[in-house]
């Protein structure tokens, strides 16, 4: 197990260069300056601005600039932020954990309702059970999470006044009048991303149980004896499984991607408001670190769900 994931580990490095180089390419042939303020200040010197470009490197050819800053990365220097006039990594380890906070939330609200409704589903199909969660499936997957998550605060915060709709990363006080407030500041955001990731997980856990429970070895258990339940969560649902893990996998870009608008909605102060305010300030240094983060947690998940696979069908070599 560990030379395999130490093989997927340095298969994973070419990636990550491949894709560290065309962000790099991509954000400085884009139109801007990330001096653009400072050369425009009257209180700036110009000689100042100009031993500023020479220190940073930014009128070096792309091909050093990227070779220098790769070099900075490799060594924990992540770069200094223009607009916020602090160290990137410093930045972006004040969010991260908020943004994974609310990630992992949502993933798990999703499994959690996903895997027992589309199994249960998959049992019935056809049924009333399984045509309203299909309806409901639909319904969650065609609205977008910006619209779902403006529909909660217009109900849950306006109407009702149940909920805050602004996050507070200040929240005063302890023990658990302090887990009180996180968790009721974060009910609507994780339900926003979690809703919309269960609403296809259904789908697809539904059509991955109806393939599996027609095998020939579901039939020969069910032959057996063996309870209902028992078939379904020992022998199908195990093998079910595989291809959600592989949908789990490829989806985490499309739930960061979801989590940056959401943050935008709820005033989260994670990283995915971070680079939409560096985008607008064209703080170039933490755009690229906020993007080549993302990218590595991606191929995180993707190695996570290659080790589950072995771990789900002992069939799968992992050598």
């Amino acid at each position: 197990m560990s030379q395999y994931v130490l093989r997927r580990l340095l298969i994973a490095i070419p990636s990550l260069l491949g894709i560290s180089l065309v962000l790099f390419t991509v954000l400085a042939l884009a139109p801007g300056d990330p001096f653009e303020e400072l050369a425009t200040n009257p209180n700036v010197p110009p000689e100042v601005a100009m031993a500023l470009r020479a220190k940073f490197g930014l009128d070096d050819p792309v091909y050093l600039r990227y070779l220098h800053w790769i070099t900075a990365m490799l060594h924990g220097d992540w770069g200094f932020s223009f607009v916020s006039r602090m160290n990137v990594d410093t930045l972006i380890l004040q969010r991260l954990q908020v943004t994974l906070y609310v990630i992992g939330s949502a993933q798990l609200l999703a499994l959690l309702v996903a895997i027992p409704v589309g199994v249960y589903a998959a049992t019935r199909p056809y049924s009333i059970f399984d045509q309203i969660a299909n309806t409901f499936a639909f319904i969650g997957f065609s609205l977008p999470t910006f619209f779902t998550g403006l529909l909660f605060i217009l109900v849950f915060s306006v109407k009702l006044d149940w909920l805050p709709f602004v996050y507070s990363s200040d929240i005063k006080g302890s023990g658990i009048h302090w887990l009180f407030a996180q968790v009721r500041q974060t009910i609507m955001p994780v339900m926003v991303l979690g809703l919309f990731q269960a609403a296809s997980l259904t789908r697809f856990v539904r059509s991955a149980m109806l393939d599996v429970i027609r095998l020939d070895y579901v039939t020969t258990a069910r032959a057996k004896g063996l309870g209902q339940a028992r078939v379904i969560v020992k022998h199908a649902m195990r093998n079910a499984m595989i291809p959600v893990v592989t949908l789990i996998a490829l989806q985490m870009p499309v739930v960061f991607g979801g989590a940056i608008v959401t943050e935008q909605i709820f005033r989260i102060p994670g990283i995915g408001s971070l680079l939409i305010s560096s985008i607008l300030s064209n703080d170039t240094p933490v755009v690229m670190a906020v993007t080549f983060v993302f990218a590595c947690l991606v191929v995180l998940f993707n190695l996570i769900a290659d080790v589950l696979y072995g771990w789900l069908d002992p069939r799968i070599s992992l050598r």
